[in-house]
């Protein structure tokens, strides 16, 4: 067996099954009672102050990992990770952190990207490519909003004091 990855758009099933267990264990383990909605252990996990969010990312990992080994370009990866990078933000809010951790489901959704990858490589690369340029965007539109609020709070305290 070689480290190569295989060839675009090849359907690879013992991995892809690997993928799609671990993102049901860790998103859609159980349904809560008297509901639809299902959680899993990625939800438990966030509920652990600290180290659980932490833990279901470090979890979670093996999923850009196969990713990766399977050959997914660098733009589907950096959208998978931008995932659990959202992730990690909404779990570090207590309790509704942990609602939105369960809603948000990155490991569902970093599943899907790779299969959808492997089935439609073309499509899911472009697709990607407009996502993480949209979050670029709107990242340099965050700072840039942060600077002018800082900018003109300097500039109202200078007034104050001046």
């Amino acid at each position: 067996m070689t480290d190569d990855p295989p060839p675009k758009g090849e359907f690879i099933p013992k991995e892809l099954a690997q993928v799609r267990a671990l993102a049901r264990l860790l998103d859609e383990a159980v349904t809560v009672p008297g509901t639809n909605f299902r959680v899993g252990l990625d939800a438990a996990l966030g509920l652990i102050p600290g180290v659980g969010d932490v833990a279901s990312g470090l979890i979670g990992g093996y999923i850009l990992l196969t990713a990766a080994r399977l050959g997914v370009p660098r733009v589907v990866l950096t959208r998978m990770l931008l995932n659990v990078a959202a992730d990690s933000a909404l779990g570090v809010v207590p309790l509704a952190g942990d609602v939105l951790d369960a809603a948000w489901r990155t490991n569902s959704k970093n599943a899907r990207l790779l299969e959808a990858h492997l089935l439609d490589p073309r499509g899911t690369t472009r697709g990607s490519w407009l996502t993480v340029a949209a979050l670029g965007v709107l990242l340099l539109a965050i700072v840039a909003g942060t600077i002018a609020v800082g900018v003109w709070l300097a500039g109202r305290l200078a007034r104050l004091l001046g």
